[in-house]
């Protein structure tokens, strides 16, 4: 009986190895040599296979977003500011190391971390972005990215200084989950953040929806201001599926309104199951990501 011959292969310890063996082994040379980096992605580096899974912060100025990473965090981080203000004016990724900051020019020159192909959008957006190092065991495992406040009016979007939806758009594709914030007292979309959502269509199954400071209403207001959401979501996302809302006041402070005490409590520990998960599930995320990237080489070889 003729034995079955094996192709040359490798062994390797971890998905996450074996992935990176084989990228260095088969996929880089042929992008190397057909150019792909040019036309799509940069190169992977060491960093793109031994970051820890992601988390995606977005919405709109002073709907909590850099109070829930407080939140989970259990206490402040360098460089925090609150406030019913947009006081968040740049992508801050909280990471765990000896406390303090690295500026986004440092940052994007670091081959041990995944954000060298964010030099492409220059100098603008590099000092808006920076990297908060503290000791938390919360960061031991995950890598939290806070963003500035989405404001409405084309002028806000102009004087940024770079592609702000573009950047938004390459946070997305290496988070493991986005979450959108909403205010429940001002449900709005502006022409900004709704670009942004736009953005993240390819991206539905990261998607976590956020209905934030629901202690400041009674169950009455809170059903309406839901069913509210629930509609202009409909209307921007643009899927046949329901979005998973997580309703609560993710603050550390005690509720304004205790009626539905019980509903925040089951939200806020489903929202953070979820949450819990993800360094479980990073291995699979990223084998995801490379099929895709390799389907991509895929097409662009035949066109060239």
């Amino acid at each position: 009986m003729t034995a079955f011959k094996r192709k040359d292969g490798f062994k390797c310890d971890t998905v996450v190895g074996g992935l990176r063996e084989l990228y260095e082994k088969r996929l880089r040379p042929l992008e190397t040599q057909y150019l792909f980096s040019t036309f799509h992605s940069p190169h992977l580096d060491e960093g793109d296979f031994s970051s820890k899974p992601m988390i995606l912060l977005l919405g709109q100025y002073s709907t909590g977003k850099t109070t829930f990473v407080k939140y989970l965090l259990g206490s402040s981080f360098p460089d925090m500011n609150i406030g019913p203000e947009p006081t968040t004016d740049r992508f801050s990724v909280v990471m765990e190391g000896n406390e303090g900051t690295i500026p986004g020019n440092a940052l994007v020159v670091d081959a041990q971390k995944p954000f060298r192909p964010l030099s492409q959008f220059g100098s603008h957006f590099l000092n808006r972005f920076q990297c908060c190092l503290l000791k938390n065991p919360v960061v031991e495992s995950i890598t939290i990215v806070d963003t500035p406040g989405i404001l409405s009016g084309e002028k806000q979007r102009v004087d940024r200084g770079y592609d702000f939806t573009a950047v938004v758009q390459w946070f997305a594709e290496m988070a493991d989950r986005i979450i959108l914030f909403f205010d429940a007292h001002k449900l709005d979309i502006s022409d900004e953040f709704r670009r942004v959502i736009e953005s993240l269509r390819g991206f539905d199954d990261k998607i976590r929806i956020v209905l934030n400071k629901a202690d400041m209403i009674d169950s009455q207001q809170l059903m309406r201001v839901y069913g509210a959401l629930m509609w202009g979501l409909g209307k921007v996302l643009g899927t046949p599926e329901v979005v998973r809302v997580h309703v609560g006041s993710f603050w550390d402070e005690p509720l304004q309104c205790s009626t539905n005490t019980r509903l925040f409590e089951l939200e806020a520990h489903d929202l953070l199951k979820d949450l819990q998960a993800l360094p479980s599930n990073c291995a699979i995320r990223k084998l995801n990501d490379f099929i895709r990237r390799v389907r991509l080489a895929k097409v662009s070889l035949n066109f060239l």
